[in-house]
């Protein structure tokens, strides 16, 4: 992946701080996860401009959200389904113009169907993956991994790591406390799940903000446990690091979809955004996710054509325990989650 230039414009101490790209096609502007910016997603798009667009990053939703409703300035960004609606209401969203998405009727139909609002679409699915504990298996002992509690085990103290990510920490939580289905949660499983973690956070060596830099905490063995998304044992494990996953503990593992939206009052035309998501949805670019991240694709129809045996290698495989999708809950326990979230990271 090519190197980024680094400009400050973002809000620390009362200025954004961002990383983006010049070197790109300033005519289009993603506000993107991290490492997106990988040219495999999106080479449909480079042959056409002869560029790629200009990238800033963020490393959790509420940090974009807050980004764009100040009037940060971007055409395309991508949130994950628990965040469109938020998004939406906001004002933060055009809708889809999906006569011009060359293969909308081959997006997978419940994520597409999840966010038409008012007979119109606001999410293009792109991309879907799993959360689940991934381990040293040269230095955690198999039987010490068939349990989330193996987070707040004290054998494991500062030896783990959970995502910087309110929706992937608190999908740990609940299903460590029995909740596998968070659009119904009540008051008090929010209470027992943030109780959890502040039990898990006193083993946490590191809070991850990307798969790379997990990657190199799991390399070094500063950290031999993580909630991971399943994007870390496949890159590992094709760098020879010996680190798997496992999705069956006894609780159950989750799931996660996101996709990019057309931003409101972007700075540019849109006929770039319209080539960017047409580039996103050829079935190289299914093909290049599977393969090399182990994410699942939003274009279903090509994801029908992968070998199952592949998808199972990567993660994506069906399972017998109980799985959280993470799908859209309650605005109220998500905004009172941000505000534990940062509470239990600062140690209160």
């Amino acid at each position: 992946m090519r190197t980024l230039l680094l400009v400050t414009i973002g809000f620390f101490g009362g200025v954004w701080l961002c990383t983006a790209s010049f070197a790109a096609d300033e005519e289009l502007i993603i506000l993107d996860w991290s490492a997106y910016n990988d040219p495999g997603f999106y080479q449909g798009y480079i042959e056409k401009h002869g560029d790629e667009p200009t990238f800033s990053f963020f490393g959790e939703e509420e940090e974009a959200f807050q980004k764009l409703r100040v009037g940060f300035a971007a055409d395309i960004s991508h949130p994950c389904s628990q965040s469109v609606s938020k998004w939406h209401e906001a004002g933060l969203l055009d809708p889809l113009q999906t006569e011009r998405i060359e293969r909308w009727d081959q997006l997978n139909e419940t994520m597409k169907e999840a966010f038409k609002i008012d007979g119109e679409y606001y999410l293009l699915p792109a991309d879907w993956g799993t959360t689940a504990i991934a381990y040293r298996t040269d230095l955690v002992p198999e039987e010490d991994i068939q349990s989330l509690q193996v987070f707040i085990d004290p054998k494991y103290a500062g030896k783990t790591s959970i995502a910087d990510n309110v929706d992937d920490a608190y999908a740990l939580a609940y299903l460590a406390t029995g909740v596998s289905d968070w659009s119904t949660v009540t008051q008090e499983d929010l209470e027992r799940a943030s109780a959890w973690l502040r039990e898990a956070h006193k083993n946490v060596r590191d809070y991850w903000q990307d798969g790379a830099g997990l990657s190199q905490l799991m390399a070094s063995g500063e950290v031999v446990i993580s909630w991971a998304w399943n994007e870390t044992p496949t890159v590992m494990q094709a760098e020879g690091h010996p680190v798997v996953m496992n999705r069956s503990t006894v609780e159950g593992s989750s799931t996660w979809f996101c996709g990019y939206v057309d931003v409101a009052n972007g700075p540019n035309p849109d006929d770039k955004v319209y080539d960017f998501f047409n580039a996103w949805l050829e079935p190289r670019a299914v093909e290049y996710i599977v393969n090399e991240w182990g994410y699942g694709h939003g274009n279903q129809a090509e994801m029908d054509k992968i070998d199952p045996q592949i998808l199972e290698d990567v993660g994506l495989g069906g399972i017998d325990v109980p799985v959280l999708a993470q799908k859209p809950m309650s605005h109220e326990i998500r905004e009172q989650m941000i505000a534990e979230f940062e509470l239990i990271k600062a140690g209160f």
